[in-house]
């Protein structure tokens, strides 16, 4: 048993809530989309609550903010019920037990890039889950030129 911990702790892996696969980073594979939670945090068969790297969308839990409903809407119609491909962070959880996950579509799109390209996400680089991070900024920043979605005048204005 020593010997298993070990290995696991050397490989970086940690374990699924309530099964008994290793979840190791840089680990890929592909997973059904069961729920959408928010905007950057899903439901994946096999790996449970996960949380799109390198993106941070409005908040529609608690402190509601603005945005937050239209980029949820978004990763609905775009993930639920869709197979995606998937890949680990670096660091595979953070501190919420969450998966950290960059996630494709069936057609090659990364998911994490669409939503900030789209307007629904800021980028929210944190080490060492930087990978896609300069790739991200740059849709970021066309995003907000091109004042798309969340960065639109009109769109958190009142009224």
């Amino acid at each position: 048993m020593l010997l298993v911990f070990a290995v696991l702790a050397a490989t970086g892996a940690g374990m699924f809530a309530g099964r008994d696969e290793p979840l190791v980073r840089g680990a890929t594979g592909s997973a059904l989309v069961t729920r959408v939670v928010d905007g950057d945090t899903a439901i994946l068969e096999g790996l449970g609550r996960s949380r799109l790297i390198g993106i941070d969308t409005p908040e529609v839990h608690g402190r509601v903010e603005c945005f937050g409903a239209e980029a949820s809407r978004f990763a609905e119609r775009t993930l639920e019920g869709q197979r995606v491909r998937y890949e680990i962070g670096a660091e595979a959880r953070d501190r919420y037990d969450r998966a950290l996950v960059y996630v494709w579509l069936a057609d090659g799109r990364l998911v994490n890039e669409l939503l900030v390209a789209r307007g629904f996400a800021r980028t929210l680089a944190i080490v060492p889950n930087v990978r896609f991070a300069a790739r991200l900024d740059a849709r970021g920043r066309e995003a907000r030129l091109a004042e798309r979605g969340l960065w639109a005048a009109a769109a958190c204005a009142p009224g």
